[in-house]
């Protein structure tokens, strides 16, 4: 893939900060014997999901912040070209390995970071530090996806010269509302799911790394004091994104997604 510069900088080598360290604990029946980033989503873990977004914008430079079961995501990226390839093993002392395909994560870059199964998400941030030599970086969860463009949420930090921008969607109420006549009892119009009033953070950030002078010890969380700093100093930007997202955060959202992926509905797959 021909490398692709915006505002003098090599989106490839944009590192793609992503907080994998969470324990889950309100999807317990996915989460007990494995960190929620490898929850399964059409036979691929929900972190592969996340990745393969960015990278299909051109973004593949990943730093993964580990925690809860680490170990388990350490293992599934040293055992990702036998799991996606066939291979050729010459067993005994001078054992040797021989791929013989060419998978379409053939060049990512994935660092993967130790951050403490109980540090916070601020704090998390900040202990990747060193692996973040680049001005800005993208920062985002390892269990949400959606069809985020984010080659032009980059372009959009770039552009306002701000320290912080957080992509924001509109939610959707988990249940229908219903209108009713002035006597409350015939239902005028019954709507599925509606959207709420006001916008949230879907988790899809860009940050300059003087962001980390915001970013204190372990038990910095970064969706409290950082970010509401950030916004008191005008320093925080928002981007509007109207298409498709979706947070797994219980067990019915994981049968909600795969339920998308299986019948084609799953509008975060934008790459091929």
């Amino acid at each position: 893939m021909r490398p692709v510069t915006i505002a003098g900088a090599t989106i490839d080598k944009v590192p793609v900060v992503i907080l994998a360290g969470g324990q889950g604990t309100r999807m317990h029946e996915e989460t007990e014997f494995r960190p929620k980033p490898l929850v399964m989503v059409g036979g691929h873990p929900i972190l592969w999901h996340v990745m393969k977004t960015y990278a299909h914008h051109g973004f593949r430079d990943f730093v993964i912040c580990l925690g809860y079961r680490g170990d388990m995501i350490k293992e599934y990226f040293l055992n990702y070209e036998a799991m996606n390839s066939d291979f050729s093993i010459s067993l005994g002392q001078q054992r040797h390995i021989t791929y013989h395909d060419r998978h379409p994560e053939q060049d990512y870059m994935v660092t993967l970071a130790d951050t403490g199964a109980s540090t916070m998400t601020g704090g998390r941030v900040a202990r990747i530090k060193r692996y973040i030599p680049a001005d800005t970086f993208m920062c985002t969860y390892g269990d949400g996806v959606g069809d985020i463009d984010v080659r032009l949420l980059y372009e959009f930090h770039r552009s306002h010269g701000k320290l912080a921008t957080v992509t924001t969607v509109r939610p959707h109420s988990r249940y229908g509302s219903l209108e009713f006549d002035s006597d409350g009892i015939r239902v005028l119009r019954f709507n599925e799911k509606p959207a709420m009033e006001g916008s949230i953070s879907a988790g899809f950030f860009v940050f300059d790394r003087r962001v980390f002078d915001y970013l204190a010890g372990d038990e910095c969380v970064l969706e409290a004091e950082p970010l509401e700093r950030l916004a008191r100093e005008g320093q925080l930007m928002g981007y509007r994104h109207d298409g498709a997202w979706h947070a797994m955060d219980t067990h019915r959202d994981v049968l909600f997604l795969n339920e998308l992926w299986g019948s084609g509905r799953a509008r975060w797959r934008v790459w091929d």
